[in-house]
């Protein structure tokens, strides 16, 4: 069997390489996901360097090309295998909707979610103690951009209008562990956002990735070990 033409270098488990898996997934790829050790420190060696100089995953060799940055990887693959996820109805308005809110994602979602999943999950498995100083402010914050998603999805079925798009597969990863702590009520007391992301992660792409994704980060195995 020759070998899958695309190749995703990281840790399934991180959210940013999730995002690319989940991209994979859902334009039916064919890939290799590479395995690679952070506490080995794979990601700091000449080699993978040489893929990413910002000691970064995810990763992905496609052909000739290589790409670092989640979201970048996140359009180069839908660009080439499904675009219609890039461009919603197709045109050009719609194109820009999807673009709006894939911003609003990094810009306004992914640092409040990601704040309260480290310090909710990650710190205490790193042996750490919650900042709960932190969650509290990110809380605040996320609550104000999820009132924001409730108005829109209130108005159109997903984010960038009626059908699905990079702009909501790109909420998977984070809000996948986000949903796992007992924060997750943001999310679950408002009806539409709350239809939103069931549906997103019963997508059949979501689904496959998430069996990548263990809550404890594959890090309870370790301390069991």
């Amino acid at each position: 069997m020759a070998p899958a033409a695309v190749k995703v270098y990281g840790w399934a488990m991180s959210p940013f390489v999730a995002r690319a898996l989940l991209c994979l997934e859902e334009a039916g790829v064919e890939y290799e996901l590479v395995p690679m050790s952070k506490e080995a420190g794979d990601h700091l060696q000449p080699d993978f360097l040489a893929r990413n100089p910002f000691a970064q995953v995810p990763v992905l060799e496609d052909g000739d090309l290589t790409l670092f940055e989640s979201r970048a990887i996140a359009r180069h693959v839908l660009r080439k295998h499904k675009p219609e996820l890039l461009v919603g109805d197709g045109s050009p308005e719609a194109a820009a909707m999807v673009d709006v809110w894939l911003e609003v994602e990094a810009q306004q979602h992914h640092a409040p979610t990601g704040a309260i999943m480290v310090q909710c999950i990650l710190a205490p498995l790193l042996g750490g103690a919650r900042d709960q100083a932190v969650v509290d402010e990110n809380v605040v914050k996320l609550k104000k951009v999820l009132e924001v998603y409730e108005a829109r999805l209130s108005k159109s079925k997903y984010l960038a209008g009626e059908s699905v798009s990079l702009a909501d597969l790109s909420h998977f990863p984070m809000l996948r562990y986000f949903m796992e702590t007992e924060y997750k009520a943001l999310v679950e007391e408002l009806p539409h956002v709350k239809a939103w992301w069931e549906e997103l992660k019963a997508r059949p792409a979501a689904r496959k990735v998430t069996e990548f994704m263990p809550v404890d980060f594959g890090l309870g195995k370790k301390a069991e070990q």
